[in-house]
């Protein structure tokens, strides 16, 4: 049965119980007669989407081990990387190399476009990561990136903690120095910057909360500040400065924090989401064995 619901149906829907997708300030971010569409299913959990220059999106079902690429014009889903080293969190660099939170062994990958692979990071003061989640990638190339400790049934190693904490870590660009700049969460997960690279978004799944910070010119971070009382498993952003959020749908707030609408997806969970699509505006969400896609009035970031 074809998974697609239209805003219409998802309103009525709410009188018995249902949540409803709707905007709840006056601007319209959400495409007249916008629906939630299925693009794709037959997975076993998908992550990770994150758009190329023309739109297309790369996304991971990461206990199959594989990168998958939603064609922007055809709508088409075809396998990108059959071993990709239980890949979770994708970003594109600068130079079109698609990097990735390779958590088979604990390591950030490289993967260039005839999908040839190359290890960027493999450790952290001589000791593995727990297991590189998400990431986000500066105008300069620098990676941030989340290493929260969620236990893998395929790692041969100890699934014990490999750093002494869960932390939050850039990679300069040039890949020259590692380095922590944030020790103080209990789970980080979801991360992005804005587009100005003044400003990060860091989500702590594990303390329900996510919080923003000013980056400096040397990629380390200060004034943290609480954004909200929300943590997410992946988030994005808008070219008007809007947060989107994942774990029960998608719940969008206004760059002052402020809650401005849902969108509910049929699943247990809603890992993850990027604006994909040859205009930016759909909106492509991970859940649970599915991708689906919603048409936007606003554009992603770039």
């Amino acid at each position: 049965m074809q998974k697609t619901s239209s805003l219409l149906s998802i309103c009525l829907f709410l009188l018995v119980g249902v949540a409803q997708a709707q905007i709840t300030d006056d601007r319209s971010l959400l495409a007249p007669g916008a629906t939630v569409e299925l693009l794709g299913d037959g997975y076993k959990f998908t992550e990770g989407p994150t758009p190329d220059k023309n739109g297309n999106v790369y996304f991971t079902d990461q206990p199959n081990n594989t990168i998958l690429r939603w064609d922007a014009a055809s709508g088409e889903i075809s396998t990108f990387a059959a071993l990709s080293g239980r890949s979770n969190g994708l970003y594109f660099d600068k130079k079109g190399n698609l990097v990735a939170c390779a958590d088979m062994d604990n390591q950030m990958w490289s993967f260039s476009m005839d999908g040839q692979q190359k290890v960027l990071i493999e450790n952290y003061d001589n000791k593995l990561l727990n297991g590189p989640n998400d990431l986000w990638i500066d105008a300069k190339g620098g990676i941030y990136f989340t290493d929260p400790l969620y236990p893998r049934d395929y790692w041969a190693r100890d699934k014990a903690m490999q750093q002494d904490g869960q932390h939050v870590y850039y990679l300069s660009p040039g890949k020259k120095t590692l380095k922590r700049v944030d020790e103080t969460l209990k789970q980080p997960n979801g991360i992005v910057g804005t587009p100005d690279g003044k400003n990060l978004y860091v989500a702590d799944i594990g303390d329900r909360k996510t919080y923003r910070y000013d980056i400096q010119k040397d990629g380390t971070l200060t004034n943290r500040t609480l954004f909200t009382a929300m943590g997410s498993d992946g988030m994005t952003i808008d070219s008007q400065g809007n947060i989107y959020l994942t774990g029960k749908g998608v719940t969008i707030f206004d760059k002052t924090g402020a809650e401005i609408g849902k969108i509910p997806i049929d699943e247990g969970w809603t890992a993850n989401v990027c604006f994909g699509g040859k205009d930016r505006k759909t909106l492509f969400i991970t859940a649970m064995d599915a991708v689906y896609g919603v048409k936007m009035n606003v554009a992603g970031a770039k």
